[in-house]
């Protein structure tokens, strides 16, 4: 990836948050790395170089920097919206993929052999799987250093690497820093048992109201709940189960996780920042829609509106058929009966598409054409033959979600955004949308708003957000 170095200077020199995760500041003379807005004094322009990536500047020796950070900076924007195979690979790298099945089963996913896809990652990030999905180690095996009381053993393994010595000495390279002293150095007090607490960053603004707001009208009891500051929710992870509490503050959303197996700590991670969609670049997108008359006013007195993504691909793809031509409320209501009663307090996952596959009929109080339309989404989920996890071929995926009966344009372009990803989604039939466009004086008929919402692309799920909002 080509970095221009004037471009990148002045970001570093003014200290602009916008560019962290974007690129990563390596110097010379110190052998460290920081992110842009590190507050460092600006280094002298002969002793710096840019990485695309932490795993580039680690490769090329550089340690993090203690001061900033670097390796828990908001993702770059960039894999939100590219859907080619280095954007799908980044994002299940992040999820953990490597870790779990190496990078064969990485390049499996993929559809492409190993060699060729470290050819593409090195070309574009200064790195092959293996060296990011290290990076990813150990910035998990910092976490977990710094905010539980488990042995350095047991985080070795838990967070990726193979032998507790390949851990010892990432660290040590990493941190400049033992395992030792990087718990020595821990602020605050002693953990709460069972807890994990760490700062997922973001890029600000975030309009908390509106994220916490979409997701609390359409809590499942017993899957999620929000009380207006903190959104609580329980997991299926790779290795078990977890439950999660987000609650938004000043650059950053705070996050305590209870993990059944602390494996799971960075599937976990990568699926609540997709959740609130933290990896956003919230100037980029209001700048481009900001551009459109009718919708500046709106921006401008709620700038940082985000997509809510999913935890879960399939249960997403479920909440969309269930919410055909019905309203949230009702589709809530239809989605809770399918649920198994749980003690009161306790969250768990979403059904998996087995479980659902299996469930009698009795269990879909449902029209018959919805309830067929459920068991094949969740047969063809588990099978393999539709992927709606966040690597998955976005183009692929509409095209499989519109081969199941009873799924159209509508549910199919829902999914894409909400479940694979896809910044760029637009539903001119959407009623809501219709009703919102009406509002702020935009055409509000399907094919002449279709036509207007070019002008907001790459970004026109986000205005199908603020034209929820309008409505």
């Amino acid at each position: 990836m080509e970095l221009d170095f004037e471009r990148c200077y002045r970001a570093v020199d003014s200290r602009d948050q916008r560019f962290d995760g974007w690129f990563y500041t390596a110097v010379r003379t110190t052998g460290i790395y920081c992110r842009p807005s590190c507050p460092a004094l600006t280094p002298k322009r002969e002793n710096v170089t840019f990485h695309p990536s932490a795993a580039a500047a680690q490769r090329a020796g550089y340690r993090a920097c203690r001061r900033c950070r670097p390796d828990a900076a908001p993702g770059s924007p960039e894999w939100d919206v590219r859907a080619d195979v280095v954007g799908r690979a980044m994002r299940l790298i992040g999820d953990g993929v490597v870790d779990r099945e190496g990078v064969p089963g990485l390049a499996s996913r993929l559809g492409y052999t190993e060699r060729h896809l470290n050819r593409m990652l090195s070309a574009e990030l200064g790195a092959g799987p293996l060296a990011l999905a290290r990076a990813q180690r150990a910035q998990t095996a910092r976490i977990l250093i710094e905010t539980t009381a488990l042995g350095f053993a047991e985080i070795a393994f838990a967070s990726g690497f193979g032998s507790v010595r390949q851990f010892n000495d990432t660290i040590q390279e990493v941190y400049a820093r033992s395992p030792g002293e990087l718990r020595v150095r821990r602020t605050g007090g002693e953990p709460e048992a069972g807890a994990i607490s760490l700062r997922l960053a973001y890029r600000a603004p975030l309009h908390a109201g509106a994220l916490l707001g979409f997701l609390a009208a359409r809590t499942l009891p017993g899957v999620e709940e929000c009380d207006g500051t903190t959104y609580r929710r329980g997991l299926n992870l790779p290795h078990g189960s977890a439950t999660v509490a987000l609650t938004p503050a000043d650059r950053f959303v705070s996050a305590t996780l209870r993990l059944t197996d602390v494996r799971d700590l960075a599937p976990a991670v990568a699926r609540c920042r997709r959740l609130f969609d933290l990896d956003a670049d919230p100037v980029a997108v209001d700048g481009t829609l900001g551009a459109d008359p009718a919708l500046s006013a709106r921006i401008n007195a709620e700038p940082g509106v985000r997509v809510p993504r999913a935890v879960d691909g399939f249960e997403m793809a479920v909440r969309a058929i269930v919410g055909q031509q019905v309203s949230v409320s009702g589709a809530r209501t239809t989605l809770s009966r399918m649920l198994s009663p749980v003690q009161p307090g306790e969250l768990r996952g979403f059904p998996t598409a087995e479980a659902v596959a299996g469930l009698p009929d009795d269990a879909f109080r449902m029209p018959a054409a919805r309830r067929a339309s459920i068991r094949a989404l969740a047969e063809a989920v588990a099978d393999g033959k539709l992927d709606l996890e966040p690597g998955a071929d976005r183009e692929e995926a509409v095209a499989r979600l519109l081969e199941l009966p009873g799924v159209g344009a509508w549910t199919a372009g829902y999914v894409a955004m909400r479940a694979v990803g896809d910044p760029d989604v637009f539903l001119p039939t959407d009623v809501a949308v219709q009703r919102g466009a009406r509002a702020l004086g935009l055409p509000h008929t399907p094919k002449a708003l279709e036509a207007h919402a070019e002008r907001w692309r790459p970004w026109r799920s986000y205005a199908l957000m603020r034209l929820w909002r309008s409505a």
